[in-house]
């Protein structure tokens, strides 16, 4: 039986989500860098709102609200920004995900922006001599360089659904492209992890290591080709990139990576062609949607995994009352319930374009119940654990050949925005690793992304069809999740997403569930430890409960755990009565989110 979840916030809670900023810091305080003082992890207010990773990203949103943009010119105008002060998790060069609620219909769309192959590529993309490329090698290379999916994702989404002009939204990335910003210790941290790669490359060792070092912490960093190439597509609009001069720039810096031969570094040239960006289109495309606790829960469809991996885990758990179960007992059914759906997406899940996905019946309730049945409360599943069959489901069955997780890097970026007329964004968008390939195109300003990686090298198993493999065009495998919760009335609940490769689908789950199931307000929810488990052998956790008696308890059953510092770094709005918004983001995971509204509830 299915039980409705209220979400009706009175005053008295939301004077306890905004004493909750000071609670205890999450699990990975030890290890991060404190919030600047002018980042906010939750805010409340009227006439719109967004929650990023980054103060003056949120704030370039609020610029546009202020100045009568909606959810989507601010969703734009923040991740241009966040092209900025983020330009190692997203930007031009990369690709996203873009989940879209209009409130005059109450109605959700999405758009596919996903990085796709060139046409020249084949399944052994990253083979040599037969055999994959050892994955450092490919990085940072030409060959994993996918079109670019960005800039088609903001054009499509303002043509559709916006009410300003590009010029419009992209100004106050310009601007802060141009004056720079502040550099915190992420940013530092960030740039000298990639140190050594950058500096195979002259015009990304140039850019973002100035005077040959890391920029200092409190120095102020300048991008000025980057408000150079903003100016250029305000003016000309996103068609340059995919069919004019930077287009150009951009094929000829993905088939001759500007190397410095000193460096000694084998920058293997990709086969992209002026073709395949005169090719590329985003993809409008219908949500997913599950049902649950009668809400219903939408996400994006494939070629991400996100939407499906997420809504087949909340039908697994959806016979379970998880507001009346202990700590250790929800942890437990979340972990399992996290296991059975990544086991299900290793084996089903690629571009439908390409595939034949069973995207329906991997989200119908018979489907999940036939897995569900697998759980049991005094014992641990064995990973990898093998897929089911969706188009015919068997309860408890078992004996297929596991599909393996593949790889994906985690520095990702989510943002989520809100207009004064209800309309709501949730969009994550990515460049692939931290620094993506590390080759910044010449004069331009900004990184190519690594996408192409997300595929597998090779098939895991002859035995298995691998849906994943490298093709003409096709869009590698995302776990990008970013998601709208409407009520019975189609208003919207809650929106969330979060970075983290393929960490993004438990970390989504995990907060949903921590929401509307155990109750915690949407800044704890966000804040709370977090548990992910992908199909492997050992489950991450963070500090908080890898050092608990919660861990004990569970190992106590046949779990087994590995620490991770750090899991996603998520950013939500939830919908309050009477108009009102608030935004929440990390409180200290990647050193704190920046949540803000147009004018604030006092």
């Amino acid at each position: 039986m299915r039980r409705p979840v209220a979400r009706k916030l009175s005053l008295l809670a939301l004077a306890a989500a905004m004493v909750s900023v000071g609670a205890a810091a999450p699990p990975s305080a030890h290890r991060s860098p404190a919030p600047p003082a002018h980042k906010v992890p939750v805010a409340v207010g009227y006439g719109g709102a967004v929650a990023s990773v980054d103060a003056d990203a949120s704030a370039a949103g609020i610029e546009v609200l202020r100045r009568g943009g909606n959810a989507v010119d601010a969703a734009v105008a923040t991740a241009a920004a966040l092209g900025v002060t983020e330009p190692y998790s997203a930007g031009l060069g990369g690709g996203g995900y873009f989940v879209h609620y209009d409130s005059r219909t109450r109605t959700v769309h999405t758009i596919d922006g996903r990085e796709t192959a060139p046409l020249a590529a084949g399944p052994g993309l990253f083979l040599e001599n037969g055999k994959p490329l050892a994955f450092a090698d490919a990085v940072s290379s030409g060959l994993s360089v996918g079109t670019p999916g960005t800039p088609a994702t903001w054009q499509t989404a303002l043509e559709r659904w916006g009410s300003r002009r590009l010029a419009f939204v992209l100004k106050p990335a310009e601007r802060l492209a141009r004056h720079g910003f502040t550099v915190d210790e992420t940013f530092r941290a960030q740039t000298a992890a990639n140190e050594t790669r950058f500096r195979s490359f002259p015009d990304t060792a140039r850019l973002f290591l100035p005077g040959g070092q890391p920029p200092a912490v409190g120095s102020t960093f300048k991008n000025p080709d980057l408000a150079r190439t903003y100016a250029e597509l305000g003016r000309k609009g996103m068609a340059t990139l995919y069919r004019g001069d930077l287009a150009d720039d951009i094929v000829d810096t993905v088939n001759h990576p500007p190397v410095d031969p000193a460096s000694g570094w084998n920058a293997r040239p990709g086969k992209l062609t002026a073709e395949d960006l005169a090719a590329y289109r985003a993809r409008l495309q219908a949500p997913t949607r599950t049902p649950y606790r009668g809400l219903d829960v939408y996400s994006i469809a494939p070629s991400s995994s996100g939407g499906t991996t997420v809504g087949e885990a909340l039908n697994i758990l959806e016979a379970t009352d998880l507001s009346q179960v202990s700590e250790a007992q929800y942890l437990h059914r979340f972990t399992e319930a996290s296991r059975i759906a990544f086991a299900d997406r290793g084996r089903w899940l690629g571009d439908p374009a390409f595939e034949d996905v069973p995207t329906k019946e991997l989200l119908s309730q018979r489907y999940a119940d036939s897995r569900a049945c697998l759980i049991r409360d005094d014992t641990v599943l064995t990973s990898p654990l093998a897929p089911g069959d969706p188009r015919h489901p068997a309860d408890c069955a078992t004996g297929r050949t596991p599909a393996p997780t593949t790889y994906e890097g985690e520095n990702t970026t989510h943002l989520t925005t809100a207009d004064r007329w209800g309309n709501v964004v949730s969009y994550t968008l990515t460049i692939e690793q931290t620094g993506g390939s590390g080759i910044t195109v010449p004069g331009r300003g900004f990184l190519l992304n690594n996408e192409l990686t997300d595929f597998s090298f090779a098939p895991a198993s002859p035995a298995v069809h691998d849906p994943n493999l490298p093709g003409p065009g096709k869009r590698p495998r995302s776990s990008i999740s970013p998601t709208i919760v409407l009520d019975r009335h189609h208003r919207p609940v809650v929106a969330l997403g979060s970075p983290g490769g393929s960490t993004i689908i438990t970390t989504v789950l995990q907060t949903l569930t921590e929401f509307l199931d155990r109750g915690l307000p949407l800044v704890d929810a966000i804040a709370a430890p977090r548990a992910s488990q992908r199909n492997t052998a050992q489950t991450d956790l963070e500090p908080a409960l890898y050092d608990s008696a919660l861990r004990r308890q569970l190992e106590a059953i046949g779990h087994s755990f590995r620490p991770n510092p750090e899991i996603g770094a998520a950013t939500g709005i939830q919908r309050l009565p009477g108009g009102a918004w608030l935004a929440a983001a990390e409180k200290v995971r990647r050193g704190g989110g920046s949540a803000m509204v147009v004018r604030p509830w006092r």
